[in-house]
């Protein structure tokens, strides 16, 4: 059966977004679970341990607390609390944490500290509050407040909405404490009052990475049982924040969670009797051996339980000593031994099972490792045929040395499944799965496999492995592929350092750099020296990538399909150039360096330097509004002479529209100011505004979409196609002015202008092949994610971009505005490309080859990454750097394979079977 590149490009990527995902599953797995849940309904509590006597106490203790109520604040950073800012706006929280009954502790979140999204504006919270706190039906009462990580993600930190927010909180605090401490003095039995975080916030307002500032939550247990004598200052303690279910069950009463890895927070019992804080330290204690002892086999050697052993045993003999009534200084001193050795045993045990929390699907991650490396092995074999120029393969499905070789992979592969799960001990996805889909990523193995034999079989056939075109000794690598395949096979190299992966923006800006240094020496030396320094080109869509003079020579495809012109190419364009656009030429790659400079000083991403001021954050300040007014009004205008020139008429009307709009929906929350404004004190959230431009993008979408229709179904127009193709080009570029902060738009201006440049002065004039123009755009696009002030830190992810026109949560399109505004640098730059390839090429096969070296190049940096974050799953890193950078691989690949699709549905290119 024969395939178009492209085709057969978007079907190779479709499987490796498969296999990605069945590696991603296998690399998050699910916590360690208590087995028990499943057997048990209830079980008892475990008897106080005691020696030659019985014990009384086989129950669980009764509660310590009447109420408790759970006041938590989404994003509630420490410093808003124990800083100046608590001070400032908190000031009775301030009181009850440095005079008050309270114990105040520094709660560590684990990274990833991510959440799910949503909107609940925080009145909806305290609406019913005054009527539910004067009611007696209750036990426990949860408030979970979302305004201030709300602000946190459209103003950051340093907002003026921040301490309204801190000071409505500290207010709402006050009143649910007076009315508890109320109920106290008529029931005569302490309540509790809890204020937490479950998260921090980082310095741009968002949060997801494992920075002090997004990790680290104030834990306030507030409570009359508290109670402190004159002077007695207590300071925050540092707990991890799992450690407060254990707290909370032992406070209402009820056993400790049996998946629960965090320890009781002593300062809760501290007042109590020692028999009762030993008893609640050894309930707690209990509970964690046992879930060590269902997911550790070698539990008896963890030093954890070693301690926990002992402990018991030291318990039961104070309990005898204490039944026995002694009340000597022996009986003393052994419970504070006693109380020490469990603290320990405690804090060791919930060390051993945080490490345990995440086990490795290993099955899962193998699996997805082979699909996505058979992939990348089948694109590789298959460049000689895909970038030819009839841009198609041959994939030999129906041949009968394929049929048995596939039916024989199968069967092994089927047995080898069946062996590996009745044999594992834990968990596995893949082995969760039906048989049906289980079966089918089976046949997708096989195939793939079979495949890529066949392709190693015709190769060696031929007897022509990786070599220089034999049939043409001039033709050799320019400058320029040099560049090309050193960077590409450079910035892989550097994903195994941790270093480069917090810092990869700074490869990327070092590439593009080196690019357009390269293309500055090809442009000289056109201008300068002539052709007959220049080594023969292929025309457009008939090189390979890199270069088909080094590509793997097929016995199946002719030389005339893959040899140079022999005759010399028409002379270059430069020399055509009037004067002035032959000095423009020459300098286009330093005005295409200047605005890489510029564009680094907008956004300070990664880690390094991330915290050192920028213009963004200058831009951003309140103080400067007027100034960032200025710039977001003048990026708007140069946005609509970047795009307009090749659109509708219609079209320029809705893009002028919308693009007014996306000012006045930033003036309407307040971001920039009007010239008649003085101040932005009536804001909103701009709903109309944004809905208003909303319907400008779907207009000039449609616009689009239907000119591309009409040229390839009614009329077959070139030049309708090609206007199609841009406007739906400005429409993306439309949604993304709007979902950019405004101090960003000079990222897209930057951008449009980029294009504009190479466009005229570089690609053109040049004649780049299809190949080299499509890495040029990958790079571009990737150097733009990160100008973008993007980074492989999940905290850089701009979470309100998903809510730009929506009054509630709705996953889908905030998924959606969300991953767009975050990849759109990538996103903008291919759609770009296809533009271009349609309307300033003669070849047909250009898209098609545009598409097969696209998914190659995104296909080799994936590859490598799953590979690395294996071999490197038990570095000390893998969770804070690693991990988070392979979200972002798996959220590219998908974008990718879309990008494929688009590809292929413009290609023009006929397949045949």
């Amino acid at each position: 059966m024969r395939l178009g590149s492209g085709t057969f490009a978007a079907c190779c990527v479709a499987i490796e977004v498969i296999g990605v995902a069945l590696f991603l599953r296998g690399f998050f797995p699910a916590p360690v679970r208590s087995s028990s849940r499943t057997e048990h309904q209830a079980e008892p509590p475990a008897p106080e341990p005691s020696t030659g006597a019985s014990s009384n106490w086989t129950k669980l203790p009764p509660p310590l607390f009447s109420k408790v109520v759970i006041m938590l604040i989404d994003a509630l950073r420490d410093d808003f609390v124990f800083g100046s800012k608590g001070v400032k706006f908190m000031p009775y929280t301030t009181y009850l944490v440095e005079k008050g009954a309270s114990h105040s502790f520094v709660a560590e979140a684990k990274p990833p500290t991510v959440t799910m999204p949503r909107i609940k504006v925080d009145d909806n919270v305290t609406r019913h509050l005054d009527k539910v706190l004067k009611r007696g039906d209750w036990d426990v009462l949860i408030l979970h407040y979302l305004g201030l990580d709300h602000i946190g993600h459209i103003s950051g930190p340093s907002s003026p909405l921040i301490g309204h927010k801190l000071s409505e909180m500290d207010s709402i605090l006050m009143k649910i404490h007076t009315s508890l401490l109320s109920e106290e003095r008529e029931n005569l039995s302490p309540n509790l009052l809890v204020l937490c975080g479950d998260h921090g916030m980082s310095e741009t307002g968002s949060h997801g990475a494992s920075s002090m500032e997004e990790v680290n939550t104030p834990l306030i247990l507030i409570s009359s049982a508290f109670e402190r004598k004159p002077g007695d200052i207590r300071h925050p303690k540092h707990v991890q924040q799992t450690d407060l279910a254990a707290t909370l069950a032992i406070g209402l009463g009820l056993p400790i969670p049996e998946n629960s890895v965090g320890s009781l927070l002593f300062p809760s019992i501290e007042g109590r009797p020692v028999r009762e804080q030993l008893r609640f330290l050894h309930l707690n204690a209990v509970q964690l051996s046992k879930l060590l002892q269902e997911n550790v086999p070698s539990y008896k050697k963890e030093p954890g339980f070693e301690q926990f052993k002992m402990a018991e045993r030291l318990h039961g003999n104070w309990i005898r000593l204490y039944l026995e009534e002694n009340t000597s200084e022996v009986l003393f001193n052994l419970g504070t031994k006693v109380r020490r050795q469990y603290l320990d045993a405690l804090r060791t045990l919930s060390l051993s099972l945080s490490r345990q929390v995440a086990q490795y699907d290993i099955y899962s991650m193998l699996v997805g490792t082979v699909m996505v490396l058979e992939v990348l092995t089948l694109l590789l074999l298959s460049i000689p045929q895909a970038l030819s120029s009839k841009a198609e393969l041959e994939v030999p499905l129906w041949s009968p040395v394929f049929s048995l070789l596939f039916y024989l992979m199968f069967l092994v592969l089927s047995a080898l499944h069946v062996i590996v799960c009745t044999s594992a001990e834990s968990s596995c996805y893949f082995c969760g799965l039906s048989w049906l889909m289980a079966g089918g990523v089976m046949v997708l193995i096989s195939a793939l496999l079979c495949a890529v034999v066949s392709a190693l079989a015709k190769m060696f056939a031929s007897g022509k492995l990786l070599s220089k075109n034999p049939a043409h000794p001039n033709s050799r690598w320019s400058e320029l592929d040099v560049v090309i395949l050193l960077g590409t096979m450079g910035h892989v190299l550097s994903l195994g350092a941790s270093s480069f992966i917090e810092e990869e923006h700074q490869t990327w800006y070092f590439l593009v750099n080196t690019l357009c240094l390269a293309l500055c020496h090809e442009i000289y030396r056109n201008c300068f020296l002539g052709d007959d320094c220049e080594p023969r080109r292929c025309s457009h869509g008939e090189r390979g990538f890199v270069n088909t003079a080094p590509a793997l020579q097929d016995g199946s495809i002719g030389h005339d399909e893959l040899e140079p012109h022999r005759a010399s190419k028409s002379p270059t364009s430069l020399n055509t150039l009037r004067g002035w656009e032959k000095w423009m030429a020459m300098a286009s790659p330093w005005v295409i360096l200047t605005c890489c400079r510029l564009l680094r000083s907008l956004n300070q991403t990664g880690v390094q330097w991330a915290h050192r001021p920028d213009l963004g954050h200058w831009l951003t300040s309140s103080d400067h509004k007027a100034e960032l007014s200025v710039l977001a009004a003048l990026s708007l205008i140069m946005i609509f002479a970047l795009v307009q020139r090749r659109c509708s008429l219609t079209s320029k009307v809705a893009m002028a529209l919308g693009l007014l709009g996306v000012y006045c929906y930033r003036a309407a929350i307040g971001n920039v100011l009007f010239p008649w404004q003085r101040d932005s004190k009536d804001i909103s959230k701009g709903l109309i505004e944004a809905r208003f431009v909303h319907v400008f993008v779907l207009g000039i979408l449609f616009t689009g979409t239907k000119d591309l229709l009409k040229s390839q179904v009614i009329a077959a127009d070139f030049t309708i196609k090609t206007v199609g193709l841009w406007e739906i080009y400005s429409g993306l570029v439309l949604l993304a002015a709007l979902l950019f902060r405004p101090h960003n738009l000079p990222v897209l201006v930057f951008s449009l202008l980029i294009q504009t440049i190479m466009t005229k002065f570089i690609w053109k004039p040049l004649r780049h092949d299809a190949a080299e123009i499509t890495v040029m755009h990958y790079w571009f696009g990737q150097a733009f994610f990160y100008f973008q002030g993007n980074s492989n830190n999940i905290a850089t992810v701009d979470i309100s971009a998903g809510f730009v026109g929506l009054d509630t949560y709705v996953e889908v399109p905030a998924v959606f505005l969300t991953a767009f505004a975050t990849f759109a640098g990538p996103v903008l730059w291919a759609s770009h490309l296809v533009s271009f390839l349609s309307s300033e090429t003669s070849s047909g096969s250009a898209l098609s080859h545009a598409c097969f070296c696209y998914a190659l190049i995104c296909s080799f940096p994936v590859s490598a990454y799953i590979i690395l974050v294996t071999s490197l799953r038990y570095h000390l890193f893998i969770w804070s750097v690693f991990s988070p950078k392979l979200l972002y691989e798996g959220m590219h690949i998908l974008i990718t394979a879309a990008i494929c699709v688009f590809f292929t549905a413009m290609d023009q290119t006929n397949t045949k079977s």
